[in-house]
């Protein structure tokens, strides 16, 4: 088992060279076929051209986006010709609003997304639309890069937060070539219910799961001593010095988590080393 399709999306020249470089890495280390899909987005809104509006503007946003796709897809096969690596590349251009069909049929036939982090000084509102199109229409795992790059030993350590979640068991699954070819796997489970199936071994069978597939993994036990469980993660992520975090995306609603916030948001805003996702 392994990543053997590896896909980006890119929509700016920022992401372009934040995120095009450490996806060829990670398809290297993987021997994986690297595909790069260059997006001109029209962000005009679903309602901005009413009833009886010049047609012309429509064609003129929808040429412009067309325009930047193709600049960006001359610069990615610039960047990737020569490169010993299996790669294509292609430009889609697409309404703000049609972004998750277009990510999700392209996402659904990959084995791992690579995204820069989507709430980084200079972000674009496309990166976070991808990155949950990704997720939902395509059920696809998304690993996000908070800098757009892999630190030196990337995948050395790898830490799990696991919560008995239908969705953190989706990002473990997904995650094992990941935790197969790492040196140290630290399952965390922070204030686990007293009442829960797993409340006499909080993740022990997670780890008996692992153990069958070659994955020797320790389990902590953290107290949620700060206000949010996503800081507890985060700083204990820094405490073990693990270059990625696996965990389930979106246990709550997209819409209450945009509203409320949540442990998915607040991980993918302060989280300063890798976040491996699935739903």
């Amino acid at each position: 088992m392994a990543y053997k399709s590896i896909l980006t999306f890119v929509a700016s020249e920022s992401e372009l060279s934040a995120t095009l470089p450490a996806a060829m890495e990670i398809a290297a280390k993987n021997d994986a076929h690297l595909t790069a899909t260059l997006m001109g987005v029209d962000m005009t809104p679903a309602g901005g051209f009413y009833m009886g509006a010049s047609p012309i503007m429509l064609q003129e946003t929808l040429e412009r986006a067309q325009q930047d796709a193709e600049a960006l897809e001359g610069q990615a096969r610039r960047i990737l010709d020569g490169n010993v690596l299996r790669w294509g590349v292609d430009s889609a251009v697409a309404q703000f609003g049609g972004l998750p069909s277009l990510v999700g049929l392209r996402a659904r036939f990959c084995d791992l997304v690579v995204q820069t982090g989507p709430y980084a000084e200079g972000a674009g509102a496309t990166q976070e639309a991808v990155i949950e199109a990704a997720l939902f229409e395509g059920q696809a795992p998304v690993l996000v890069l908070p800098q757009g790059k892999l630190v030196k030993d990337f995948g050395r350590s790898v830490m799990i937060a696991w919560n008995q979640s239908n969705e953190a068991l989706s990002a473990v699954r997904r995650a094992l070539p990941l935790l197969q070819a790492a040196e140290s796997v630290q399952v965390v489970v922070v204030d686990p219910p007293v009442h829960s199936p797993e409340r006499s071994d909080p993740g022990g069978m997670l780890t008996q799961m692992l153990a069958r597939h070659g994955v020797r993994a320790e389990v902590s036990v953290l107290a949620k001593t700060l206000p949010r469980v996503s800081d507890v993660l985060m700083r204990h992520m820094e405490d073990i010095d693990a270059s990625v975090l696996v965990m389930g995306a979106y246990g709550h609603s997209r819409l209450r988590e945009a509203i409320l916030g949540g442990a998915t948001r607040n991980v993918l805003e302060n989280a300063r080393r890798a976040v491996f996702l699935a739903h």
